[in-house]
Protein backbone atom coordinates (compact mmCIF):
# COMPACT_ATOMS: atom_id res chain seq x y z
CA UNK A 1 0.00 0.00 0.00
CA UNK A 2 1.22 3.51 -0.80
CA UNK A 3 0.21 6.24 1.67
CA UNK A 4 0.38 9.65 0.03
CA UNK A 5 0.86 12.89 1.91
CA UNK A 6 -0.49 16.29 1.08
CA UNK A 7 0.49 19.63 2.57
CA UNK A 8 -2.19 21.85 4.07
CA UNK A 9 -2.32 25.61 4.61
CA UNK A 10 -1.40 24.88 8.24
CA UNK A 11 2.37 24.19 8.45
CA UNK A 12 1.79 22.07 11.57
CA UNK A 13 -0.70 19.78 9.86
CA UNK A 14 -0.14 17.15 7.19
CA UNK A 15 -2.82 15.16 5.39
CA UNK A 16 -2.22 11.40 4.95
CA UNK A 17 -4.13 9.62 2.17
CA UNK A 18 -4.08 5.81 2.52
CA UNK A 19 -6.14 5.24 -0.64
CA UNK A 20 -8.76 3.45 1.48
CA UNK A 21 -11.74 4.47 3.54
CA UNK A 22 -10.78 6.02 6.87
CA UNK A 23 -14.09 6.90 8.52
CA UNK A 24 -17.63 6.12 7.51
CA UNK A 25 -18.81 7.48 10.86
CA UNK A 26 -18.29 11.09 9.88
CA UNK A 27 -15.31 13.26 10.64
CA UNK A 28 -13.95 13.90 14.10
CA UNK A 29 -10.89 15.09 15.98
CA UNK A 30 -9.03 13.35 18.79
CA UNK A 31 -6.30 14.99 20.86
CA UNK A 32 -5.86 12.57 23.76
CA UNK A 33 -5.24 8.82 23.82
CA UNK A 34 -7.88 8.29 26.51
CA UNK A 35 -10.56 9.69 24.17
CA UNK A 36 -10.51 6.50 22.10
CA UNK A 37 -9.85 2.80 22.18
CA UNK A 38 -9.00 2.68 18.47
CA UNK A 39 -5.61 0.99 18.03
CA UNK A 40 -4.35 3.12 15.13
CA UNK A 41 -5.44 6.42 16.69
CA UNK A 42 -3.81 5.54 20.03
CA UNK A 43 -0.57 4.59 18.27
CA UNK A 44 -0.55 7.81 16.24
CA UNK A 45 -1.17 9.91 19.36
CA UNK A 46 1.73 8.08 21.04
CA UNK A 47 4.22 9.51 18.54
CA UNK A 48 6.38 12.13 20.24
CA UNK A 49 5.43 15.52 18.78
CA UNK A 50 1.88 14.65 17.63
CA UNK A 51 -0.67 17.08 19.05
CA UNK A 52 -3.87 15.73 17.52
CA UNK A 53 -5.50 13.62 14.84
CA UNK A 54 -8.41 14.35 12.56
CA UNK A 55 -10.17 11.53 10.74
CA UNK A 56 -12.05 12.30 7.55
CA UNK A 57 -13.82 10.08 5.07
CA UNK A 58 -10.66 9.16 3.17
CA UNK A 59 -7.82 10.90 4.99
CA UNK A 60 -6.06 11.31 8.32
CA UNK A 61 -4.72 14.74 9.25
CA UNK A 62 -1.97 14.84 11.82
CA UNK A 63 -1.31 18.03 13.78
CA UNK A 64 2.16 18.38 15.29
CA UNK A 65 3.70 20.76 17.79
CA UNK A 66 5.70 23.75 16.47
CA UNK A 67 9.01 22.40 17.74
CA UNK A 68 8.61 19.00 16.01
CA UNK A 69 9.90 18.43 12.49
CA UNK A 70 7.87 16.51 9.91
CA UNK A 71 11.11 14.70 9.02
CA UNK A 72 11.07 13.19 12.52
CA UNK A 73 7.53 11.84 12.50
CA UNK A 74 6.22 11.50 8.93
CA UNK A 75 7.78 8.07 8.27
CA UNK A 76 6.46 6.72 11.59
CA UNK A 77 2.91 7.84 10.76
CA UNK A 78 3.07 6.22 7.32
CA UNK A 79 4.43 3.00 8.81
CA UNK A 80 1.63 2.83 11.41
CA UNK A 81 -1.04 3.45 8.76
CA UNK A 82 0.45 0.78 6.50
CA UNK A 83 0.64 -1.72 9.37
CA UNK A 84 -3.00 -1.05 10.30
CA UNK A 85 -4.36 -1.71 6.81
CA UNK A 86 -1.96 -4.65 6.25
CA UNK A 87 -3.92 -6.59 8.89
CA UNK A 88 -6.88 -6.67 6.48
CA UNK A 89 -8.90 -3.85 8.01
CA UNK A 90 -10.85 -1.83 5.46
CA UNK A 91 -11.64 1.23 7.56
CA UNK A 92 -10.30 2.93 10.70
CA UNK A 93 -13.79 3.77 12.02
CA UNK A 94 -16.75 1.68 10.92
CA UNK A 95 -19.96 2.89 12.51
CA UNK A 96 -22.53 5.01 10.79
CA UNK A 97 -23.20 8.28 12.54
CA UNK A 98 -26.39 10.08 11.69
CA UNK A 99 -26.25 13.70 12.71
CA UNK A 100 -29.52 14.72 14.28
CA UNK A 101 -30.68 17.97 12.71
CA UNK A 102 -34.36 17.45 13.54
CA UNK A 103 -34.37 19.88 16.48
CA UNK A 104 -32.84 22.72 14.50
CA UNK A 105 -34.82 25.82 13.54
CA UNK A 106 -35.39 26.47 9.82
CA UNK A 107 -32.62 29.07 9.62
CA UNK A 108 -30.20 26.68 11.35
CA UNK A 109 -31.09 23.93 8.87
CA UNK A 110 -30.33 26.34 6.02
CA UNK A 111 -26.97 27.23 7.61
CA UNK A 112 -26.06 23.54 8.01
CA UNK A 113 -27.07 22.85 4.39
CA UNK A 114 -24.81 25.63 3.07
CA UNK A 115 -21.95 24.47 5.31
CA UNK A 116 -22.38 20.85 4.17
CA UNK A 117 -22.75 21.55 0.45
CA UNK A 118 -20.56 24.57 -0.21
CA UNK A 119 -17.97 24.86 2.56
CA UNK A 120 -17.17 21.45 4.06
CA UNK A 121 -15.90 19.93 0.78
CA UNK A 122 -13.41 22.78 0.33
CA UNK A 123 -12.29 22.60 3.96
CA UNK A 124 -11.88 18.79 3.70
CA UNK A 125 -9.48 19.27 0.77
CA UNK A 126 -7.19 21.07 3.23
CA UNK A 127 -7.49 18.27 5.79
CA UNK A 128 -10.07 19.80 8.09
CA UNK A 129 -13.73 20.24 8.84
CA UNK A 130 -16.20 22.84 9.99
CA UNK A 131 -19.13 22.03 12.28
CA UNK A 132 -22.16 24.16 13.03
CA UNK A 133 -22.60 24.82 16.74
CA UNK A 134 -25.23 27.55 17.14
CA UNK A 135 -26.99 30.56 15.66
CA UNK A 136 -28.06 33.42 17.92
CA UNK A 137 -28.62 37.14 17.36
CA UNK A 138 -27.30 37.00 13.78
CA UNK A 139 -24.06 35.26 14.83
CA UNK A 140 -23.19 31.77 13.56
CA UNK A 141 -20.77 29.87 15.78
CA UNK A 142 -18.75 27.06 14.20
CA UNK A 143 -15.99 24.73 15.29
CA UNK A 144 -12.93 24.33 13.08
CA UNK A 145 -11.27 20.91 13.23
CA UNK A 146 -8.26 19.09 11.86
CA UNK A 147 -5.84 21.16 9.81
CA UNK A 148 -8.11 24.19 10.19
CA UNK A 149 -7.71 24.24 13.96
CA UNK A 150 -4.85 26.60 14.70
CA UNK A 151 -4.15 27.33 11.03
CA UNK A 152 -2.73 30.82 10.39
CA UNK A 153 -5.12 31.32 7.45
CA UNK A 154 -8.25 30.05 9.25
CA UNK A 155 -9.32 33.56 10.29
CA UNK A 156 -9.19 34.71 6.67
CA UNK A 157 -11.07 31.58 5.53
CA UNK A 158 -13.69 32.15 8.20
CA UNK A 159 -14.28 35.82 7.42
CA UNK A 160 -13.73 35.98 3.66
CA UNK A 161 -15.10 32.56 2.83
CA UNK A 162 -17.61 31.24 5.33
CA UNK A 163 -19.00 34.55 6.58
CA UNK A 164 -19.32 36.10 3.10
CA UNK A 165 -21.05 33.00 1.73
CA UNK A 166 -23.51 32.64 4.60
CA UNK A 167 -24.32 36.38 4.59
CA UNK A 168 -24.88 36.25 0.83
CA UNK A 169 -27.39 33.39 0.99
CA UNK A 170 -28.97 34.21 4.36
CA UNK A 171 -29.53 37.89 5.22
CA UNK A 172 -30.26 36.88 8.84
CA UNK A 173 -26.57 36.02 9.25
CA UNK A 174 -24.45 39.00 10.25
CA UNK A 175 -21.26 37.40 11.53
CA UNK A 176 -19.45 34.04 11.84
CA UNK A 177 -17.24 33.15 14.81
CA UNK A 178 -15.10 30.13 15.60
CA UNK A 179 -15.33 28.53 19.03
Amino acid sequence: MFVQTQITPNPNSLKFLPGKSVSNKGSFEITQKDQTNNELVKNLLSINGVEGIFLGKDFISINKYDDTSWDDIKHIVISLINDFYATGKECVVENTLIENNENLKDIEKKIVKILDEKIRPAVAKDGGDIKFKEFRDGIVKVQLQGSCSGCPSSTMTLKQGVQNLLCHYLPEVKKVEAL
